[in-house]
C-alpha cells in the first residue's frame, strides 16, 4: 500500500472520536485517560484521613472546619493508557476484493489514529509464522506520522499460526490495556489464540475480516480450491446445494466465534470489506459501543 490510508476528511472525524474502555486501567505517563490510582488533576475522588508526611496543601479546610479532623482531598489521575493492534499477517489474509489485509491495515490505523489524538500510547504487531513487524510504542499526533509508515510498508505472506503468535505475545507485551485484534480467523488455533489473550487483563475486541467472495461466493461449477497457506487441494461442484450448505456452515461459524466471545468478555465486531472503512468506523463501531 503506497498511497496514503486516509485523507483528511476522514482524519478531521476521527479526531473528534475516542476509543472507550469499561473499566479504569493504570497507564504508565500523564494522559487523558482516567486511572484507579488517585493523582493530581482537577476531577475529585475522594477523601482519606490525614496521615504524618501527606502533603498538607491537599488538606480539605472546609472539612476540617466541620469535624475538627484533616482530611486529604483526591483526585482522579489522568494517564495514559497502552493500545495495543494486532495484525493478522498472514497469506489468507492477503485476499479478497477489498483485499483484507488492506482492510486491516486502515481499520486499524484509524483506530490507533483515535488513540493518540488521546494522547495514549499505540503498538502495532502484524504477525505470521516466522514473522514479527513491530512498531514499538509511540505517543501523540506526532506519532501519526511512524504509524502510518509501518502500516503501508507492512506486508502479509507466510502461514498462520495465531494461537502461537498470541501466546509470543503474550509473552513480551509489558502493559496491558485495550487490545484490538484484525484476523480472518481462517485457523484451526482460533479459539486457542482468543483464550490466551483472555488470560491477561486486556480490554480485547476482535475485528473478523472477511472479503464478500468468502462471504458470499458468485461461483458454478466444477473448481479445484489451493490452500494459499500450503494445505491440501479440494476439489468441489458448486451447484445451488453446494452454496447453500456453504453459507449455513459459515453462519453456524460466525455464531461460534460470537459466543465464544461473549463468554469470555470479548467484543465480537464482523468486518465485510465491501462496507467502506470510513463508514464501518464512524457508523458501526460507535453501535457497538467501542468508539464514542
Amino acid at each position: 500500500m503506497t498511497e496514503p490510508l486516509f485523507d483528511s476528511a476522514f482524519l478531521r472525524k476521527l479526531d473528534q472520536l475516542s476509543l472507550l474502555t469499561r473499566r479504569a486501567m493504570t497507564g504508565d505517563m500523564q494522559g487523558e485517560r482516567r486511572s484507579p490510582r488517585r493523582g493530581s488533576s482537577v476531577e475529585f475522588a475522594d477523601f482519606r484521613p490525614y496521615t504524618t508526611g501527606d502533603d498538607f496543601r491537599q488538606i480539605d479546610w472546609n472539612l476540617y472546619a466541620r469535624m475538627d479532623r484533616f482530611f486529604l482531598k483526591l483526585f482522579v489521575a489522568e494517564e495514559e493508557l497502552t493500545i495495543h493492534l494486532l495484525l493478522d499477517s498472514s497469506t489468507s489474509m492477503d485476499w479478497g476484493v477489498p483485499n483484507k489485509f488492506d482492510y486491516a491495515r486502515r481499520l486499524g490505523g484509524a483506530l490507533s489514529y483515535i488513540s493518540l489524538s488521546s494522547l495514549d500510547r499505540v503498538t502495532v504487531t502484524a504477525f505470521s509464522t516466522g514473522s514479527m513487524q513491530q512498531l514499538p510504542g509511540v505517543r501523540g499526533k506526532r506519532g501519526a506520522i511512524p504509524l502510518f509508515l509501518f502500516l503501508q510498508k507492512a506486508t502479509a505472506g507466510g502461514k498462520g499460526n495465531l494461537a502461537a503468535a498470541c501466546h509470543r505475545y503474550m509473552q513480551t507485551a509489558r502493559n496491558t490495556g485495550p487490545l484490538l485484534l484484525c484476523s480472518d480467523l481462517l485457523d484451526p488455533g482460533w479459539q486457542d489464540a482468543l483464550r490466551t489473550l483472555s488470560s491477561r487483563s486486556f480490554e480485547i475486541t476482535l475485528l473478523h475480516i472477511l472479503a464478500p467472495q468468502e462471504i458470499d461466493p458468485q461461483i458454478e461449477g466444477d473448481f479445484r480450491l489451493i490452500d494459499s497457506e500450503g494445505g491440501a487441494p479440494v476439489e468441489i461442484t458448486a451447484d445451488l446445494d453446494t452454496l447453500r450448505r456453504y453459507h449455513e456452515h459459515l453462519a453456524a461459524w460466525r455464531t461460534e466465534v460470537e459466543n465464544f466471545c461473549s463468554g469470555r468478555g470479548i467484543i465480537y465486531l464482523f468486518a465485510d470489506t465491501s462496507v467502506p472503512v470510513e463508514d464501518f468506523v464512524l457508523s458501526q463501531m460507535r453501535k457497538r459501543g467501542v468508539l464514542r
